[in-house]
């Protein structure tokens, strides 16, 4: 079986081809796109592909901006962060998905009902128009306060006092407006999910920065971008090229 991964992070990609691998070797993954623009460029073009994985989030944008430009026939099953409401909703609308990170078990489960319900092609009209407004439902509580450990007490930190998250040597912490750090027990993923996006942008897999804290922002080599912030911090934030346009955006909107 031939399989394309749309997927804007290596490791992502990397874990869910071997993944695939480990559960039908007769599996081939015959391309991996990260953006909107490569994945629609391939899909206009014939290929021989049965069955995508795409994420929902992609490096230049939201992954249902490819079905605005270009027809996808084949069977999707979709990779996602969302939590259980809202995968409540891709259910109903009979499109698989898979919450990440991948589990061996529920990979192998929807690859047994792609098997079983090939004949689905694509997704309808009112599908995507139920699942778009999935994307851009917003929460209406984000995370207030973090309690973080200080010697044998634990010490609130109120959210809008916190600059930027970053890890460090494998410890994640927060850094406060006041330039005091904190470590906290607690995921940078989870942390991104628990957080507004108006306010808080993910800059890179180690940072994630408060619109407010931005003091600078430098071009760099290959199109990056450098991001200075107050306090100041010792490591280099870096956006990549791919996410540099999103990311101007953000800041100026």
């Amino acid at each position: 079986m031939k399989v394309i991964i749309v997927e804007d992070e290596l490791a992502a990609s990397d874990n869910l081809s071997y993944l695939l691998t480990k559960i039908d070797p007769d599996i081939e993954v015959i391309q991996i796109l990260d953006t909107v623009k490569a994945t629609v460029d391939y899909f206009s073009k014939p290929h021989d592909g049965v069955l995508v994985f795409m994420d929902i989030h992609l490096a230049d944008g939201i992954s249902f901006e490819i079905f605005d430009q270009v027809d996808i026939t084949i069977p999707i099953i979709f990779t996602t962060a969302y939590d259980q409401y809202a995968l409540k909703a891709f259910k109903v609308n009979s499109i698989d998905y898979l919450l990440k990170p991948i589990d061996k078990e529920e990979l192998s489960d929807a690859l047994d009902r792609f098997n079983a319900l090939n004949q689905q092609k694509g997704i309808d009209e009112q599908q995507m128009q139920s699942l778009m407004q999935l994307i851009q439902h917003k929460p209406t509580h984000f995370k207030q306060t973090f309690l973080v450990g200080l010697g044998d007490q634990l010490l609130p930190i109120k959210t809008e006092d916190i600059a930027y998250f970053f890890i460090d040597t494998g410890l994640v912490k927060a850094v406060t407006v006041q330039d005091r750090s904190y470590v906290l027990d607690i995921k940078l993923e989870d942390i991104e999910e628990a957080l507004d996006p108006e306010v808080f942008y993910r800059a890179n897999r180690q940072f994630i920065v408060r619109r407010e804290a931005i003091t600078a922002i430098k071009f760099h080599f290959n199109s990056k971008l450098l991001v200075d912030v107050h306090p100041v911090c010792s490591e280099r934030i870096v956006v990549s090229k791919a996410k540099a346009s999103e990311f101007k955006n953000w800041v100026g909107s």
